[in-house]
């Protein structure tokens, strides 16, 4: 009995300490709306607010003025101060339309602005700010997806949640002016219990709203997935593959699963937090309406009307009307500020989430990497003792040591899981070593100034982006401010065998590559390698000195990986250039190989050197070269070399 009485007397503290935390969570959310509004300036956050009270104080205005018109023509009175009080109505009418189009405009300058502050918040941790580790989190993805959602259909924006946290002043002016036309008409208890009873059941409504917000993070993950499954299936990339693999109906099933699960979720949550305080708030407003509509009727007193009471009356029932509609949503506020709110949440946790990774690198003794600036790697670049894993008890490189002399090329060759792409994203600057140093002219990379070294690297992955821009912009990608050198940019698309690629395009450079777009084109996969590899090499004429390739050959036919070969030497000439492929036809004729096994080097030296040794390399090549031969002798393609697989 003990414990239960315990438990029981316990429940009033739970209770209150839950009072307590949620309005400390509503001001720190109110809080955040006001820093947010800073953005917008001043100036403009404060005209917009005064244009918010005169959009208040219009209606109110009006009632005063078509009760008080009222009142004059029941008594028989004066028809000259009637018409005063119809021209004051009718002033404040036309104002409040003519104020209408103005407190829009300026409510959507606010939401612009401070969606462009929020937006360039994003962008600068996505693509600046955040290691790329920390990006690939599935917490942090379930924020950006949450944020970039929102900015994608530009609806409820943080923006537009400041612009509806404004737009409640005009509200309560009117709920201002509602009580006290009511405590002038009707006494103070009426206007007491009508304000009394609007303001619970508009904290009862915002309340629900705000736990809807914050219980709407939780859904993330389940509408990610329907989301997948909803562009995979009206989206142009699976379509080829879906028709071809008979899973049109696999695909529909999957996302009435997914969507079944996330609506089934999203409403039981609704029923919790707007059931009951539905019913209750309800109730609450219906006995509040009666009890001031009592007050009122007992104030204009019973029997025959008195004509000087007709206009008190008809102003204290459009009062008592306009308290009722705080029960309502409101439209232009309340869900904005639900899901803006979310969506402004989310970006500070993200903020969060990279100034804890970038102080956690600094604890670790990484450095912020704003000092040296290396322009061209003069010298060359070494690894030395290095050790990287995605996840601590994985290591992917385990000690590897490498040395990449300048103006020299080394081919980087082993089997899947080597750790070739992961040491190309080291060598580029996206990770840092767990252990061990990166160098570059002997200084460390984690010292080198981030902007510099990405100018002075070109890289082209393996999963290279099909930009569906321009052909001029996906060639200059890799050096924007050189976005106008035309000459520049056909002459890499020639080096790289896209010659006449521009002659049958429509609009030559300027031809979106997208059939999405007006006059647009699609190209082959054989064609999208080559681009991206023009798009390295402008970024090579244009001052990088590092080249890196990953698997530049893996989409081109016999004949495309025939002339890459011949012109290996060309494309690589006068730049330090790593390149890293399955294909000895695309390596032979590299400085140096380099055997890649277990994340760290085990065979260094040229194709002879390393044919000599018997180790893995040669080994790799005898199996390759049978395949090849295997090919020629069945007719098959000339001119290809084996591959490494």
């Amino acid at each position: 009995m003990g414990d239960v009485g315990a438990a029981r007397s316990s429940l009033p503290n739970r209770a209150f300490r839950g009072i307590i935390n949620r309005e400390r969570q509503r001001r720190e959310a109110a809080g955040q709306l006001v820093l947010l509004a800073r953005q917008a300036g001043g100036v403009l956050v404060g005209g917009t607010l005064a244009l918010h009270v005169l959009c208040g104080l219009a209606p109110v205005a009006f009632m005063v003025g078509i009760g008080i018109a009222l009142q004059h023509l029941a008594a028989g009175g004066d028809l000259d101060a009637a018409g005063r009080w119809l021209g004051l109505a009718l002033g404040a009418f036309i104002l409040q339309q003519c104020l209408a189009p103005l407190q829009l405009l300026a409510s959507k300058e606010i939401a612009r602005r401070i969606d462009h502050y929020c937006l360039t918040r994003l962008v600068s941790f996505v693509l600046l700010d955040a290691p790329l580790a920390v990006i690939e989190r599935s917490d942090v993805a379930d924020r950006l997806s949450m944020v970039g959602e929102v900015f994608e259909q530009w609806t409820f924006t943080p923006g537009a949640a400041t612009e509806g946290g404004l737009a409640l002043v005009a509200r309560y002016t009117q709920l201002c002016g509602a009580v006290v036309i009511l405590a002038v008409t009707s006494g103070p208890w009426a206007a007491v219990t009508a304000a009394v009873i609007a303001l619970i059941i508009r904290r009862g409504r915002s309340e629900a709203f705000f736990h809807w917000g914050r219980l709407n993070k939780q859904f993330t993950p389940l509408n990610r997935r329907a989301t997948y499954v909803r562009e995979l299936a009206t989206s142009t990339r699976a379509a080829k593959d879906i028709r071809t693999l008979g899973l049109v109906s696999w695909v529909g099933d999957r996302y009435t699963a997914e969507a079944g699960g996330l609506h089934r979720t999203l409403w039981y949550w609704r029923r919790r937090l707007y059931g009951r305080p539905f019913v209750l708030y309800t109730v609450l407003a219906m006995v509040g309406a009666a009890t001031a509509l009592v007050i009122v009727s007992r104030t204009a007193g019973g029997g025959a009307p008195d004509p000087a009471e007709v206009g008190a009356t008809v102003m204290a029932v459009q009062a008592l009307a306009l308290c009722a509609r705080f029960g309502i949503v409101f439209q232009e506020s309340d869900i904005k500020m639900v899901f803006g709110r979310v969506a402004w949440e989310a970006l500070l946790e993200i903020d969060q989430i990279a100034r804890d990774a970038i102080a956690e690198q600094r604890r670790s003794g990484a450095r912020a990497g704003t000092g040296v600036r290396v322009e061209r790697a003069r010298s060359g670049i070494r690894f030395c003792g290095v050790h990287f894993g995605y996840r601590p008890d994985q290591p992917v490189i385990d000690g590897l040591d490498l040395e990449l002399r300048a103006g020299t090329s080394t081919a980087i060759v082993g089997v899947n899981g080597a750790g070739k792409t992961t040491l190309v994203k080291l060598l580029a600057g996206l990770y840092r070593p767990d252990a061990g140093v990166v160098t570059v002219d002997g200084h460390d990379l984690r010292d080198v100034d981030p902007a510099a070294w990405t100018n002075a690297i070109a890289v082209t992955f393996q999963d290279f982006i099909r930009y569906e821009t321009s052909l001029r912009d996906n060639v200059a990608m890799s050096a924007i401010g050189h976005r106008d050198d035309s000459a520049g940019i056909l002459a890499e698309l020639e080096r790289v065998g896209l010659g006449d690629l521009t002659a049958g395009l429509p609009a030559g450079l300027e031809t979106p590559l997208t059939r999405a777009l007006p006059g647009g084109r699609e190209l082959s996969g054989g064609q999208w390698q080559r681009l991206a590899m023009a798009r390295s090499l402008f970024a090579v004429r244009h001052g990088a000195s590092v080249l890196v390739l990953d698997e530049p050959t893996s989409q081109l036919d016999a004949r495309g990986e025939a002339e890459f070969y011949d012109r290996f030497l060309d494309l690589t000439r006068g730049v330090t250039s790593v390149i890293i492929s399955h294909r000895f036809s695309s390596v032979r004729r590299a400085d140096r190989i380099v055997v890649l096994d277990g994340g760290r080097v085990t065979e260094s030296g040229s194709h002879n050197e390393l044919v000599a040794e018997g180790g893995i390399y040669a080994r790799m090549f005898a199996v390759q070269a049978r395949r090849f031969e295997h090919a020629g002798a069945e007719g098959g393609p000339a001119g290809r070399g084996p591959d490494l697989d």
